[in-house]
């Protein structure tokens, strides 16, 4: 059985015979707000595209297909493909960490980030990506030092930084590049 939630009414959609054609029943009781206002994100375990009402985020909202959360508190370790859903289908601002394991202000950076990650989290998805094992994805998005810090916004580079920093310099930074965006 597949929920399916449409301007605040909730259908179920049953495939219950060989025939594949579906049986829909309504329920009329409303479900939260309205969908006008949408939010997508990437689901970190299946990398699935989650569409939900944006009033949800703060609700520790769950992948429809996998049923894990959406947001851990913690950043997401990605590949290539992966790195790019995420930027692409986010609907949160993504900040990117490209790192290396034998880099030493990145694995000093590394705890800072994931402190910021449980902070940040639902109004930012935190991402790393290994440079050494993805080397196309760090030839694609022109990184040559690391740690660099890479902020996207509907799909777009809107800044980047390169070295570690505190955690204070670090929501100093996002909040400076995400005000009047």
């Amino acid at each position: 059985m597949i929920s399916i939630e449409l301007k605040s009414v909730e259908y179920h959609v049953a495939l219950a015979d060989e025939t594949h054609r579906p049986h829909i029943t309504g329920n009329r009781k409303a479900k939260g707000p309205p969908m006008s206002d949408k939010t997508r994100l990437v689901c970190p375990h299946c990398n699935t595209i989650n569409q939900f009402a944006t009033a949800r985020l703060s609700d520790q909202p769950k992948c429809a297909q996998c049923k894990n959360a959406l947001m851990q508190g913690e950043p997401v370790a990605v590949n290539s493909q992966s790195l790019d859903r995420h930027i692409q289908q986010s609907g949160v601002p993504v900040l990117v960490d490209f790192w290396a394991p034998w880099c030493g202000p990145c694995k000093s950076f590394a705890p800072v980030y994931s402190n910021f990650a449980r902070k940040a989290e639902p109004n930012l998805r935190l991402l790393k990506i290994d440079t050494e094992a993805h080397q196309v994805a760090a030839g694609k998005y022109g990184i040559r030092s690391i740690p660099t810090l890479m902020l996207f916004k509907a799909g777009k580079e809107i800044a980047r930084v390169s070295g570690a920093m505190n955690e204070m310099q670090l929501q100093q930074w996002v909040e400076q590049q995400l005000t009047g965006l």
